[in-house]
């Protein structure tokens, strides 16, 4: 074999090797795609409600008042005729606006005051962390629950709610990521280039802790929508009849003894397979974004 042969081979193949295969990318990513899936399928079947709900959830329909599962009526009735999927599928509307809305405001907040935090360190570092561990300490649900009862029940102040208790954990992230970066020889070198404090933060420093804090969201909407299914429940989400996962099974909890199961299995396994989903995508993005969990083919 020619010398260049040799060469061309050496060059080569080390790319062909290293170049994953479609299967290859796909049993990496599994977890990513099959909760991509999940989600996109509960999202599409949300919005095309009207389309695909059999009768309109917050009117009586025929078939009987607690009406078990039937070719009728797929997931039975409620006690007051309602026909339990129509509810099922419009009731996830709810439970995924204020999860994504909640959560998109916790970052933004969050994220933000852990860069300044961070980067400029000092008094407000120190006051900064202090507020934001002080909320970080309390459960989740319970500080959500406590903020609603006292702004009182609505869509409005739920969001907010919600929104307020995941602040600390985009601020606890960006913050770290920002401690670790601004000491970095491309920092130094863009401070001795001349550039501004803001600059640096939103030009160099910024962008560079975005991979970390894009693994929080995913697992922060899985918790948004039991916290919001939590708070529908205790009766602080939108007055009925709108159709709610965390309300249809608040409805439905009394009359499970009586046997009437179909009340609150639906709304809660749609609960449950939304969070999961959202928790394998958000473990399917640490996996992206993260060198250090990366596994070979």
């Amino acid at each position: 074999m020619s010398a260049v042969a040799e060469v061309a081979r050496f060059v080569t193949e080390p790319e062909a090797r290293a170049r994953p295969s479609f299967l290859g990318v796909v049993r990496r990513h599994s977890i990513l795609l099959i909760g991509t899936v999940i989600v996109g399928i509960v999202v599409t079947v949300t919005i095309l409600a009207p389309l695909l709900a059999p009768y309109d959830p917050t009117v009586q329909s025929p078939g009987g008042r607690l009406a078990p599962p039937s070719a009728a009526h797929l997931m039975g009735t409620d006690q007051l005729h309602r026909d339990v999927l129509s509810r099922v599928l419009y009731g996830g509307r709810l439970p995924l606006l204020v999860a994504a809305v909640s959560v998109a405001i916790s970052f933004s907040l969050g994220t933000s005051l852990g860069w300044i935090s961070g980067y400029f360190g000092g008094r407000l570092d120190r006051g900064l962390s202090v507020l934001m561990d002080a909320i970080y300490s309390f459960p989740s649900l319970i500080l959500a629950i406590a903020i609603v009862a006292m702004l009182g029940p609505g869509l409005l102040n739920m969001i907010g709610a919600i929104a307020f208790v995941y602040i600390p954990t985009y601020f606890r992230v960006a913050r770290a990521q920002v401690l670790t970066l601004k000491e970095q020889e491309f920092v130094e070198a863009a401070r001795a280039m001349g550039g501004t404090h803001w600059r640096i933060l939103l030009r160099h420093i910024a962008p560079n802790t975005l991979p970390a804090v894009m693994t929080v969201p995913s697992f922060t909407i899985a918790d948004a929508i039991l916290t919001e299914a939590a708070l529908s429940f205790l009766g602080f989400g939108l007055p009925p009849p709108t159709p709610d996962w965390g309300f249809d099974i608040q409805n439905g909890q009394k009359f499970l003894q009586a046997g009437y199961w179909w009340l609150i299995t639906f709304p809660g396994l749609m609960i449950i397979l939304v969070s999961v989903a959202f928790g394998m995508i958000g473990e399917g993005v640490n996996d992206l974004l993260n060198p250090r969990r990366r596994r070979r083919i």
